[in-house]
């Protein structure tokens, strides 16, 4: 039996697993992969992928159906979730730039090892070209950049999930009931390996997976979107890497199954780690995370990867599992943010957010309650890889969603009603009968703007107060 299917099945025949436990701050299991949109998981409705183990995790906590990121880059993203900051907050946006020394200290695994916790760190870091986060933790196995998603472990050639199963495995091996945990897995699939012949690079022995799969193509990804753009993005690196991807329906069939097989390896490596932490008696103090550092493009408006605002790129699955109290699988509908990460986990631990920390503990939406939650929030990337990624910025309410493309000349504006309009297909920006709604979201643009702009650190965080009119 594989450790797959002994997670599965010890879960499901042991109850005490899932039994109320003694009160000690928990241990934290956070899996972020890398890449992985909204619907790219079995527990999102999708009916293709195989995702047992995070489906079973998934089943037995809280999915958070409209989870978004506030920039839709690697880099960036992975900063956001650390810090509970938007990228005017932190400062990271670029490869280049780590984070200093107070906002690690700052961040969630900085405030839970100063608490007592055991940290570790295995897999894609992202946050700066050096690794000087190694003596940030107690345990520190990342790599720089992107890394390889095949790799070399003694004589074999794994994936990488598999490897960082391994390491994790090592690290909770060192790990005592009596010291909670906090464990961040960062997965680097399924990133594409850029530049590579064939960019989806799974374990040979996997390839039997999805080979007959016909998977459906976005309503958005044909020939007739994505000349609505100005010339600057349809010569973009969005376009570029639509090519060796997606350019043929024959492409876009083995790129999507490819890019399946890697987060079916994923769901494999989570559960070898959940059938260890479950065999060294630490998962009934456990709360596991599930979350992607942004979305990815199939094809939509003929683009690849991410970086605008669009629903593919900016939406990513999320679930929170309490392992230490019984409840039923809920679905909580309250926009969360990569941002709400820091402080939930903070808040999980018991210890006090810092005030200036932008995201929100969704711990609250956790135990059912029902606070007074966001109405909107700001996107914003500004990572322009020498010209070739545009710069965007723009708010998204429940129904309306405004995007600024800051670079072009004159500013080509996108808005989008998403309750008529799901797929975001309809520019409303040109459309006369909507210019009172254009002008609101302008003007709320600019509200944001000049809010964080007046961040500070030292001084307690205040979203702009949300004006109804514009969800009209």
């Amino acid at each position: 039996m594989t450790t797959r299917r002994l997670f599965l099945s010890g879960l499901a025949g042991a109850p005490g697993i899932l039994r109320a436990r003694a009160k000690r701050p928990p241990n934290i299991l956070f899996f972020l992969t890398d890449d992985q949109r909204w619907d790219a998981a079995g527990f999102m409705g999708n009916q293709i992928l195989r995702t047992p183990v995070a489906d079973r995790l998934a089943n037995s906590g809280v999915v958070f159906t409209n989870s978004f990121v506030t920039t839709s880059i690697c880099m960036t993203s992975r900063a956001s979730i650390m810090t509970g900051l938007y990228a005017r907050a932190h400062g990271v946006e670029l490869f280049t730039t780590s984070l200093t020394a107070e906002q690690f200290r700052n961040s969630f695994p900085g405030m839970l090892r100063s608490a007592g916790y055991r940290t570790g760190y295995v897999g894609k870091w992202g946050i700066g070209a050096e690794k000087p986060e190694e003596k940030r933790f107690d345990y520190f196995q990342a790599f720089r950049g992107q890394g390889e998603l095949l790799v070399k472990s003694g004589s074999r050639t794994i994936s990488s999930a598999r490897l960082l199963a391994e390491q994790t495995r090592e690290f909770l091996r060192g790990c005592k009931k009596d010291q909670p945990f906090c464990m961040t897995v960062g997965y680097n699939s399924p990133h594409a390996q850029d530049n590579a012949p064939w960019q989806y690079l799974y374990e040979p022995a996997h390839a039997e997976w999805y080979k007959d799969a016909v998977i459906p193509v976005p309503e958005t990804a044909n020939p007739a979107h994505w000349p609505k753009f100005p010339q600057s993005i349809q010569r973009s690196e969005l376009r570029r890497r639509w090519a060796p991807r997606f350019a043929t329906a024959e492409l876009f069939q083995d790129s999507i199954r490819a890019y399946f097989r890697l987060i079916t390896e994923i769901d494999e490596s989570m559960g070898e780690i959940m059938t260890e932490l479950a065999r060294l008696g630490l998962h009934e103090d456990t709360v596991v995370i599930f979350t992607s550092d942004n979305g990815y493009y199939f094809g939509e408006y003929g683009f690849a990867d991410k970086w605008l605002m669009h629903e593919p790129s900016i939406r990513v699955p999320l679930f929170i599992a309490d392992l230490r109290a019984p409840h039923s699988a809920r679905r909580a509908p309250q926009m969360a943010l990569n941002i709400d990460i820091a402080p939930t986990i903070l808040d999980l631990a018991g210890i006090p957010a810092p005030a200036s920390m932008q995201g929100r503990s969704l711990v609250p939406l956790l135990r059912g309650d029902s606070p007074p939650w966001r109405r909107d929030w700001f996107y914003e990337h500004r990572y322009r890889h020498n010209g070739w990624i545009p710069a965007t910025e723009g708010v998204r309410t429940g129904r309306w969603k405004y995007t600024r493309y800051i670079d072009t000349d004159p500013v080509f504006e996108e808005m989008f009603d998403l309750e008529r309009d799901k797929a975001e297909m309809r520019n409303l920006a040109g459309d006369p009968s909507q210019a009172a709604q254009l002008s609101r979201l302008r003007a709320r643009w600019q509200t944001w703007v000049k809010n964080l702009e007046s961040w500070r650190p030292d001084a307690a965080w205040r979203e702009p107060p949300f004006d109804p009119q514009l969800e009209s």
